[in-house]
């Protein structure tokens, strides 16, 4: 500083020049603070919260520093001031999703730089260092490590590891740094210290490294002191097989752990076994063969072997069914290696990760407990039973293996894989000790796979050898129509139309092979081909109720049609108009710790040729939609499906500027049908799933399936949509999970979802309306059509329009009435007046002959006589009544007299009776 030169360090320092770096974490370096939070505001008391990641930070575990394993947030801050414009560097490993990691940039007035807009570090590959730079301005710069776990479960989520950070822009160094132990600088003026080899040590600022004591103590690679040598037991060597002889012979032999850093002359040290028994080597594998030699052969093209007999040519019109299946352990194949890796340091690099053993391959001892043992299996691509044309999603291989795990702590079994060498993604994972069991992997896409098996015995930075005897055991792996595979057996060809001989041709797609002729033939409407077999008419299967196969016949799907037919009532439903991707989110939940998610979904229900419009991806790393649709085939976190789930953290919930979207997986890839029935393919709904429906008009059961095989869903998962009829829900309607079941499923393999919407209705018919005739006017009568309320069809038959007829007026009918009313009235008054006269005469003739009875001389008339007279009526009957009769009303209402009224009285002979 007094000269103002530049010097060279001396030896056992090293300075950046106008850079200063951070490669030693035993301890936080001066500079460096931790700032742990909860960062969700929605829920419960925030004091609470932060008082529970009191205990969360960033920790030091010597050449790295490891990230937090909760949900807490923690940031590890760095201050800097540059007199000119720099950068920072740093490298990590980032393999967990379930965790956030951002670096960003703060000016002194805790503004973000522009300069880390895209603050989401992208993950790295299992094992692997990945690197990340960033251009620093000149004056104060307050750098951010921060990390956020989201436990949506048990699961503790795998830490984010930093070391080597550098930062470049500081405008002197005004000293040199000493070399940290375990490494030298012997040489001025360096930029940088070498790592002391193994068996060595130095500490710090060393100018060389010093020897150990070989003989009682050993040091690692990059040591800063020696470790006494501790006796040998059984956790510190291993056996192997031999390669077999030419006698068909394998031998069993052990070696030390390398490096061996045990004493076999102490008191309790063990010694190595004899090595050298001799055992029968087991047969090779499916599609090898033994050609008198110490190893096994593949067989070559157009032939095949079950690996105990020598290979044979397929016979005509049959082809090699392409694959491998590995059962037998006595070498490694010649498309798989093994490898160990420790995120830490390299002390098991060039170790092998797994050791064949016979029947089973198993996971070796590696360099500590935490190191990954790997196991890779490559397939350049995959070769379809047919050809796949537009067959997106179709199977077109899989890959099985058996496995065990035996562990006393808490080992991981991880199942990994690569799509055209890009990115390795976790397929399924195993925690602790698993007994023997079969797990099947679907392939939907040609490319080229990788697939690795990791097994890690403990995942803590502590390096140590306790859990040895911890151990994962894979008994046999198959992989279906790999395209450089070898053929077991061989399976019916088609043969081309001009060829006699055994030249086999792919089918294309959607045909079959006919067994009497051996040639390709379409298969019929309505089926598509199985993926699995495509000799026989029996390898079309038909497709469900409500749906029709594609054009190609790879797959079924709904054209939003549906038919149901009862007691000879017809329902037609249409649901076009729902064709569109309906989304639904339901929540919220929260997590042990509180942290707010909800569930989100996508659903294609029907229509758009079969193809799978639901998508679902993860923005955790930040990708932009340009990125995305450019890399959308091999994006990881890219899923199309029928039915696809996300689970949504909002913006709110962790203090990010934007929701987040993760753990995204296909709940449906292939539609089974639709139908009112409850079950479909042995899915069942539970009748008490949702309240029943308030109107007569039946359900329709959308059911999907998932190829997608788990732990917990050993036969896939499967996703119900049943369509409500509700006319009060109009357009795309309203889409609902189960209240008792918030997240769509109560076992996690069964998804039920109920879509209540006008367009959900059948379409209407005739018998939908009614009619109503108006009244007739002026010669003319409307008729009106309305629909019955309530309205529940939709489309269909229209209302017919109104319709004018013909008809008599009632003016004419009263004209009528009237004329007949006239002449009814005039008839009674006549009959009226005949009657009274005539009844006249009787009472005059009545009254005389009373008169004449009671006269004072009682003498009976002599010239006066009862004959009847000239003009009068022939009475012959007499009958008395006491009720008036009709015709005396009659004349009771034309005289007037009611008061005085007689005796009707019908003569009668006068033979039979007197009067």
């Amino acid at each position: 500083m007094k000269n103002q030169v530049c010097s060279k360090c001396a030896e056992g320092t090293y300075s950046l020049g106008s850079g200063i770096k951070f490669d030693e974490w035993d301890e936080l370096p001066a500079g460096f603070s931790n700032v742990a939070t909860f960062m969700d505001t929605a829920v419960g008391s925030s004091e609470n919260k932060a008082d529970s990641c009191n205990n969360s930070s960033w920790t030091p575990r010597g050449n790295y520093i490891e990230s937090n394993r909760d949900d807490c947030t923690v940031s590890l801050i760095y201050a800097v001031h540059l007199k000119k414009s720099g950068s920072v560097f740093f490298e990590y490993q980032y393999i967990d999703n379930n965790i956030f990691f951002e670096f960003f940039i703060q000016n002194d007035q805790c503004k973000e730089m522009e300069s880390t807009a895209d603050k989401w570090v992208k993950l790295t590959d299992n094992g692997e260092w990945g690197s990340h730079s960033v251009t620093l301005k000149s004056g104060s710069n307050i750098l951010y490590w921060r990390t956020t776990g989201i436990l949506m479960g048990s699961k503790v989520v795998k830490p984010v590891l930093v070391k080597n950070i550098t930062i470049e822009g500081v405008a002197y160094t005004s000293e040199c740094f000493p070399c940290k132990p375990g490494t030298f600088s012997d040489k001025p003026g360096s930029s940088s210290c070498q790592v002391c080899p193994r068996n060595t040590y130095s500490e710090k600022g060393a100018k060389e490294c010093t020897k150990c004591k070989e003989e009682t103590y050993y040091a690692d690679e990059g040591s800063s002191e020696c470790t006494e040598r501790p006796p040998c037991t059984n956790k510190d060597f291993f056996q192997i097989h031999t390669p077999c002889d030419k006698e068909g012979k394998t031998q069993i032999m052990y070696k030390w752990i390398e490096p061996k850093i045990c004493r076999e002359d102490l008191p309790d040290g063990l010694t190595l076994p004899p090595s050298g028994e001799r055992k029968d080597c087991p047969p090779c594998n499916p599609g090898f063969y033994n050609n008198a030699s110490s190893s096994c052969t593949p067989c070559p093209q157009g032939m095949f072997s079950d690996g105990t007999q020598e290979c044979k040519a397929c016979p005509a019109g049959t082809e090699p069914a392409l694959g491998f299946e590995y059962k037998w352990w006595n070498i490694l194949p010649g498309n798989m290696k093994t490898s160990c890796f420790n995120v830490g340091n390299s002390k098991c690099d060039g170790m092998n990760g797994w050791e064949v053993a016979g029947d089973h391959i198993q996971s070796g001892t590696g360099g500590s407990d935490n190191d990954y043992l790997i196991l890779n299996l490559h397939i350049p691509g995959f070769k379809p039973l047919t050809s796949m044309t537009g067959a997106t999603g179709s199977e077109l291989g899989r890959i099985t293996f058996i496995f065990e795990t035996i562990c006393s702590a808490d080992c991981v079994l991880y199942f990994m894989a690569d799509v055209n060498r890009k990115n390795t993604n976790v397929v399924e994972s195993w925690e602790r000790s698993k007994e023997k069991q079969s797990y099947t992997h679907i392939i939907s896409k040609n490319a080229s796979f990788t697939f690795t098996w990791a097994f890690q015995r403990i995942n803590e930075g502590q390096d140590s050898r306790q859990f040895i005897n911890d151990v994962a055991k894979i008994y046999s792996i198959t992989v279906t129509n790999a395209v450089d595979g070898v053929a077991s057996s061989c399976r019916a060809c088609a043969l081309g139309s001009e060829q006699s001989g055994s030249s086999c041709v792919p089918c294309p797609a959607g045909h079959y092979i006919e067994k009497e002729t051996s040639q390709c033939k379409e298969c019929p409407a309505n089926t598509f081909l199985s993926i699995h077999q495509v000799y026989g008419r029996e390898a079309c299967v038909p497709c469900g109720p409500g749906s029709k196969s594609t054009k190609d016949h790879s797959a079924c799907f709904s054209d939003c049609l549906v038919s149901y037919v009862k007691d000879n009532q017809s329902l037609n439903y249409d649901f076009s108009n729902l064709s569109q991707v309906g989304s639904l989110m339901s929540g919220p939940s929260f997590t042990s710790r509180g942290t707010k998610f909800f569930h989100f979904f996508n659903i294609s229900l029907c229509g758009n040729e079969g193809k799978k419009m639901a998508i679902c991806t993860d923005n955790i790393t930040d990708v932009t939609v340009k990125d995305m649709v450019a890399e959308s085939e091999d994006f990881s976190n890219f899923v199309g499906a029928f039915v696809c789930q996300s689970t949504i953290i909002p913006s709110d919930s962790k203090g990010f500027r934007t929701a987040l979207a993760l753990q995204s997986n296909s709940l449906a890839d292939r539609f089974l049908g639709a139908t009112v029935e409850m079950m479909l393919e042995n899915i069942s709904i539970k009748t008490d799933i949702f309240p029943p429906s308030p109107s007569k008009i039946p359900d329709v059961h959308f059911f999907y399936k998932s190829s997608t095989v788990t732990t917990s869903c050993e036969n896939g998962r499967a996703t119900v949509v049943t369509m409500r009829c509700n006319p009060n829900k109009p357009d795309q309607g309203e889409l609902s999970v189960p209240s008792s079941c918030p997240a769509g499923t109560c076992d996690g393999c069964t998804f039920y979802f109920m879509w209540e919407s006008a367009e959900a209705c059948p379409l209407c018919t005739e018998q939908d309306y009614h009619e109503i005739e108006g009244a007739c006017k002026k010669g003319f009568q409307e008729t009106l059509y309305v629909w019955n309320e309530p309205k529940q069809c939709i489309k269909g038959v229209p209302l017919p329009e109104k319709r004018t007829s013909t008809c008599e007026t009632v003016d004419f009918w009263l004209k009528v009435g009237a004329g007949v009313g006239a002449f009814t009235a005039v008839l009674l008054i006549a009959l009226t007046c005949y009657f009274w006269k005539k009844n006249q005469k009787l009472e005059y003739k009545y009254s005389k002959l009373v008169m004449t009875a009671n006269s004072k001389e009682c003498e009976l008339p002599a010239a006066d006589s009862c004959a009847i007279m000239e003009g009068e009526d022939n009475e012959e009957e007499i009958v008395y009544s006491n009720k008036q009769s009709l015709l005396g009303k009659l004349k009771s209402l034309a005289t007037k007299e009611k008061e005085d009224h007689f005796e009707s009285v019908q003569l009668k002979s006068s033979r039979s009776q007197n009067i």
